[in-house]
This record gives structure tokens, sequence and C-alpha cells, in this order.
């Protein structure tokens, strides 16, 4: 089987200049993104080389936070497309010196970045270090409200499987309101055409304010109705506060009675519905390790194979522009 052709970027060209939030993006921009990392998992699939298009482009990695997934992905991703990778080993930086998050990104792009990938819990460094830096910001994960790689990466396991999300009904289960990925996948599957629901019990579930148009269900037997897929989401313990940061560990012991996503509470939803999990996952709290593991029900390892070629997509596209 022949690699497949690259995709033609949208009529006047990828118009993203940085890629913070999902509403970075035009639909165009969307589609593109999502075609170009499928024409990369071919190359991935085969074992064979992808073009060089970032050869002599220096990606730098600053994650503030840890990460496994996502940093290894990019850092794959950009070695695969021929860039120079740094990855900032924060904790022995000099941020530890005292100096700024903003101070620390802006000595590293002086050294010649041409993208900065940035992970941090705090809010709004994304945008502040958008303002200031030569180079386009991508999110590697922010606060608790976006993770927009994620959402692609995600959008593009479920493609692969179903060939669209239009018309595709998901229901996002557990700890939506401590998710970035939660907000992300939201935004992004209800734009190519989803239908999207959030299920969890209340404590789990964001303010009133926000996401005013998604349905919110209280049990699993409704929320998993006629749903094609059940994402599950990681209790978010680091990211708690006040009386559900000293709560949440005791919460969690019951919630995988009620909410956790095994074999037979997937019966619940439509038939041949496939489960999926941003990772990482724990097991025996939101999600049963035996349906994670199965193969012919469950999306995981394809959502991480398809992190690599998703975030190969987004690093050409904003580098080159579809030259």
């Amino acid at each position: 089987m022949t690699l497949s052709e690259r995709p033609l970027p949208p009529k006047g060209g990828f118009s993203a200049r940085r890629l913070i939030s999902i509403d970075d993006l035009t639909d165009g921009d969307i589609f593109y993104l999502l075609d170009l990392a499928e024409y990369y998992a071919g190359y991935l699939r085969r074992a064979a080389p992808a073009p060089r298009r970032l050869a002599g482009k220096t990606q730098i990695n600053l994650f503030f936070e840890d990460s496994t997934r996502t940093n290894l992905s990019f850092d794959l991703a950009g070695k695969k497309l021929g860039a120079d990778i740094i990855n900032v080993p924060v904790s022995a930086s000099s941020v530890h010196k005292g100096e700024s998050l903003v101070d620390t990104a802006q000595t590293l792009a002086a050294m010649g970045a041409h993208v900065m990938i940035v992970r941090a819990k705090e809010e709004g460094l994304h945008e502040a270090l958008d303002e200031i830096l030569p180079c386009p910001v991508v999110n590697g994960g922010a606060g608790k409200r976006e993770h927009p790689t994620q959402a692609l990466l995600d959008a593009a396991a479920i493609r692969s499987e179903f060939g669209e999300l239009e018309d595709l009904t998901i229901a996002i289960c557990g700890d939506i309101k401590h998710s970035r990925v939660a907000g992300s996948d939201a935004r992004l599957f209800q734009r190519l055409g989803a239908n999207v629901r959030f299920v969890g019990p209340a404590y789990l579930m964001p303010p009133d304010d926000q996401f005013t148009d998604i349905p919110r269900i209280g049990n699993l037997k409704d929320g998993l109705n006629g749903a094609d897929i059940a994402m599950g989401l990681r209790m978010q313990f680091e990211r708690m506060e006040g009386p559900d940061g000293e709560n949440g560990r005791a919460l969690a012991q019951g919630f995988y009675d009620e909410f956790g996503l095994t074999h037979e509470t997937l019966k619940l939803a439509k038939p041949g519905a496939w489960v999926m999990h941003p990772g990482p996952m724990n097991r025996g709290v939101e999600i049963c390790g035996a349906l994670a593991d199965d193969p012919e029900q469950s999306l995981i390892l394809r959502q991480v194979f398809y992190g690599v070629a998703t975030r190969m997509a987004c690093l050409d596209a904003l580098l080159t522009k579809g030259e």
C-alpha cells in the first residue's frame, strides 16, 4: 500500500499563528490538521521516514508541569520532522532561583526558537507569552481549561474509526470540573458536528455559567444511553482545591461503583460503542483495566498513536504554513 498524498492547506493557507486554544483555529484549519495527521499516521504505521519539513528549525519544549504522553509525543513529533529539539529541565532551571516563567521563556526564545511548546498550571501564561515571543506558542496543557492538541488527537482517533464525528454522541464522563481536556474536547467535537454530553456527579461538574449548551447527566444509565463513545476522565486530585482537594480521594472510593466504565456499564451505550481516555488512567477509579486494555472496545492506545501524528501535523502547519 502506498502512502497517501499530502493534503492541501485550506484556501488562503493555514491561518493560525499560534495554538493556545481550539478557538485559534478556523474550521478549515481544523480539517486540514486532521487530514494532515492522517497523512503522517501513514508514515508511522509503515515505520517510513517522514519528510523532514522542520529541518533547521528549533523546537523548545518548556514543561512547568510533569508530563509523559504530551512531552514525549511532541519530542518525537519534532524529531520525525527533522527539528532540533530542546527539552528544558525545569526542575533544574533558573525558575527555582526566582526567575519568572515569562523571563525563562523569553531567554529561551532568544536562543533561536522557531516554536515553543509550553505546559503550565497558570491561567493566562500562554496568552502572555504569545504577546512577547517572536515564535508561535503551542499549548501543551494550561490550567483547568485548555489542551487543544489533546482534543485534536482525540478527534483524529475517532475519525480513524468512524470516518467523521458528524452526528456521533460522545459522553464525556468523570472529573469534568478540573479537566483541561474536557473543555477543549467538548468545543472541538461540537464544531465537528458531534452531540456532546457531560456525565458525572454534581461535585465534578463545571460551574453553571460554563458550557451552558452541553447537557449534564448525573447517572451513568442515562448518560451512556445511545452514546457512540464514552470518554473517561482522570480524577484530577492535584488540581482540586478546598473541600474537593481534602475529600478528593475519599470521594473517589465511591466514584467507581457509581460511574466507573467497565464492560458491563458500556453495555448501557449504543451497541459497538468505544471507550476512550486521555490518560494517565486511575484503573479501578474511573475505568476498569480490562476494558481499557480491550482492543475490541478501547481506542485508548490509538489515541496515544495519533498523539504523535497529530502533533507532527500541528508543528508542520504552524511552521511551514502548508508550503
